[in-house]
């Protein structure tokens, strides 16, 4: 089961701040998909403990990829089929609290990952709001980034 209150009072919480249990990974590449990961953690409990391919965090150097890269992160949650959390990409009028927005600033590659955090009325970049780390935010509207393709990862659930 994924709990989309509890992931979005998480993101809230941690909008700002660093949640000690984790390692920061701004100076790496970026703690976007971290935080994200952190999100939905808070929503479900379960982590997949399938080594290389699964999703965990246990520490820095003992955690899968999909933990904290934008794309392994994507190929997980769109192919997961065990346990964790498991979605698929949907169009953005599909958007709910607690999906992931991930963008692509060169059209090539996607490179930061987007919680979302608030709708107000039907799902539209324009009334989308999004939590974040790395270029930290709490409720900016999605409207105010400038990319090249973005894509919405519609989370369905999770298994234990």
């Amino acid at each position: 089961m994924y709990d989309r209150e509890k992931a979005v009072a998480y993101a809230r919480k941690w909008a700002f701040g660093r949640n000690p249990n984790y390692f920061n990974f701004d100076g790496m590449g970026g703690d976007c998909t971290n935080f994200i990961s952190q999100c939905l953690y808070a929503g479900c409990g379960v982590m997949n403990y399938t080594p290389v391919m699964g999703w965990y965090y246990i520490s820095p150097k003992n955690r899968t990829a999909a933990w904290s890269g934008v794309e392994f992160f994507y190929h997980f949650i769109t192919t997961n089929h065990e346990s964790g959390p498991y979605g698929s990409e949907q169009s953005l009028i599909q958007a709910e609290l607690g999906d992931v927005i991930q963008l692509s600033f060169d059209g090539a590659k996607y490179s930061h990952s987007l919680f979302i955090t608030q709708i107000a009325g039907e799902p539209s970049i324009s009334n989308i709001y999004v939590n974040t780390h790395t270029y930290d935010a709490d409720l900016r509207p999605l409207n105010t980034y400038f990319y090249r393709s973005m894509r919405l990862i519609h989370i369905e659930g999770a298994r234990e």
